[in-house]
């Protein structure tokens, strides 16, 4: 059966054939007939030639594209029949041949690496364009100097690392490092993604790396960015059911960057955040000698991000960069930036001709809890439960130590599921939790749960996100900080993922040792649970005036909620829960 074919314009088909999508090519009198790569859909199309098709074998050959003529002289129905029998068998043969090695993948253009290409180091990106990654800046630097002033090194014996690993959390400008670098040092520059060099067929993956290093060298001085190195980069190991393509992959990998031809003058740029799971021959010194962690910004990488990605956007004089800085403690670059595009949409939504405060205040809501959903319309009952449980998570929160104070409470849903939402701001960037803070995180978050207790005398499924993540955060207190009375110091838990959440396994551990563990984290919950029903019924007049107050105006924030906030009355016991729990 004929493979059913779309046509297209013999313009689009020529755009196709010079970004290198075209797999393989059958002229005929009448038409061409095409179909694209494996990794560009693989589809069948045909277009009608422009009349004159001579030029057309030479752009085939130079972008190593299959190709045939088809002349339509056969016209007997028995000769067509038996063509076409003996054409199945040799079409199968042929398909067979192609794959069986690599050198056949190579030869019919399976095997080429197609590699994105920036001549003479014209990305578009320079480190001007990079901010909140300065340590990362000043050891990308020396790779720069040594491309552009490779003699003052190599007059005085040193050599450069010959592969760069960028490690680090998602989103964080790992690959605008790497396209920096080819900016600033205005070399070639050479990209491809780790899932690019594998395919079904074995051999493939290998042939497209020699091909890639191949055209390096011969552009040399030249960077090599992969991107999602673990892809290809994943520790071998002794398993039978394993991805051998892969692994033959990884092998000529090695060799390519430290093997017995070396590759002088091409330098190596790989990202991933999977590190741990990388290839010990991969990270040795030789072939990524130098790791560089691209860790998320601190406040003032913040405010630099943000004056970078602001720099089209036409700001109101009211806009503070600093503050906005101040409010996104633990927002990447990649969220920094949809954060500032976000503020432009919504001043263009409300007609303005500048993006305001208000703006940001309300792209920042929108990326935290998701689109306001003011057509969501909930019964009177549903209203006051979501009322008293945003304002007892507010009260209690307000008595806990830390840095998190509440800038908002909200009754407006947002996103998938949030009725209502409690907004805390970080004062300063925190990189540690202290026992006591951890304590009353998870009185805070039960803070929602016990304000319904006490008002309807009766719970809500509202609280299942806050219990979930109150769960979680006791279990790692006794599994992984060890802030425990029983068990004391040890680990339960080992980080699978360094950079990604919910990477954490559980340690094989005996059905006494798992008791503890659950006994540990319900008796974590039960007091922190009895700690905000007492702090809550000790303010019962605030949390009945504060909810009728957040029912009227359905907002309540600056001045007249820090008012509030402030009457908060601490139980006797508070300090002395928070110090041994």
């Amino acid at each position: 059966m004929q493979t059913a074919r779309s046509q297209v314009l013999y313009s689009k088909f020529i755009e196709q054939i010079k970004s290198a999508q075209v797999q393989r090519v059958v002229i005929k009198p009448d038409r061409i007939e095409y179909s694209l790569k494996p990794e560009f859909g693989g589809q069948h199309y045909s277009t009608q030639s422009s009349g004159n098709t001579d030029d057309l074998p030479s752009l085939l050959q130079s972008h190593n594209v299959e190709f045939t003529r088809s002349e339509n002289t056969a016209t007997a129905a028995g000769v067509m029949g038996m063509m076409l029998s003996v054409g199945m068998l040799v079409g199968t043969f042929a398909w067979l041949m192609k794959f069986s090695n690599a050198g056949a993948g190579v030869g019919m253009g399976v095997g080429k690496s197609n590699p994105r290409t920036y001549s003479q180091g014209k990305t578009g990106m320079t480190f001007a364009d990079v901010a909140g990654v300065d340590e990362a800046k000043q050891e990308l630097q020396e790779v720069v100097d040594f491309l552009s002033h490779g003699e003052k090194y190599r007059k005085i014996g040193a050599k450069i690392p010959k592969g760069v690993l960028l490690v680090g959390p998602p989103g964080t400008g790992k690959t605008l490092l790497a396209k920096a670098v080819a900016g600033e040092a205005g070399v070639p520059f050479l990209s491809m993604s780790g899932s690019e060099f594998v395919e079904l067929y074995v051999g493939v993956g290998a042939s497209r790396v020699r091909d890639l290093f191949n055209r390096a060298k011969r552009q040399a001085p030249c960077i090599i960015f992969i991107d999602e190195l673990d892809a290809i980069g994943k520790t071998r190991g002794n398993n039978l059911n394993g991805n051998d393509e892969r692994e033959q992959t990884l092998n000529q990998l090695l060799t390519e960057m430290d093997g017995f031809d070396g590759n002088d003058g091409v330098i190596v740029v790989a990202a991933t955040n999977r590190p741990e799971i990388l290839d010990p021959a991969l990270r040795r010194p030789g072939r990524f000698d130098r790791q560089v962690l691209v860790d998320r910004p601190d406040k003032i990488g913040r405010a630099e991000i943000l004056r970078v990605h602001a720099r089209p956007v036409i700001l109101g004089e009211d806009v503070d960069l600093d503050a906005i800085a101040t409010q996104t403690s633990g927002f990447a670059g990649a969220d920094l930036a949809n954060l500032v595009n976000e503020a432009a949409l919504m001043a263009v939504r409300n007609q303005r001709q500048a993006v305001l405060m208000a703006d940001f205040k309300e792209a920042i809501e929108r990326v935290v809890a998701g689109l306001e959903k003011r057509s969501r319309v909930l019964t009177p009952l549903e209203r006051q439960t979501v009322a008293y449980h945003e304002v007892g998570h507010a009260l209690v929160g307000a008595l806990m130590p830390g840095s998190n104070k509440t800038s908002k409470i909200s009754i407006v849903p947002r996103g998938l599921g949030a009725l209502g939402y409690t907004l805390q701001v970080p004062e300063v960037d925190r990189f540690l939790l202290l026992e006591d803070e951890l304590r009353g995180q998870l009185a805070t978050l039960l803070g929602g749960r016990s304000a319904e207790e006490i008002v309807f005398g009766k719970v809500s499924t509202g609280a299942s996100d806050d219990i979930q993540k109150a769960t979680d955060l006791a279990e790692r207190a006794v599994t992984q900080y060890g802030m425990n009375t029983t068990l004391g110091p040890i680990a339960f838990e080992k980080n699978s993922a360094q950079f990604l959440e919910g990477g954490s396994v559980r340690r094989t551990v005996g059905a006494e040792v798992a008791g503890e563990i659950d006994r540990q984290v319900k008796q974590s919950l039960d007091r922190a649970h009895e700690m905000a029903v007492e702090i809550l019924r000790l303010n019962r007049h605030l949390l009945e005036s504060a909810t009728q107050s957040l029912l009227e105006t359905e907002v309540l924030e600056g001045d007249q909620l820090r008012s509030i906030l402030a009457q908060v009355q601490a139980p006797i016991g508070l300090e002395a829960w928070l110090a041994k729990g």
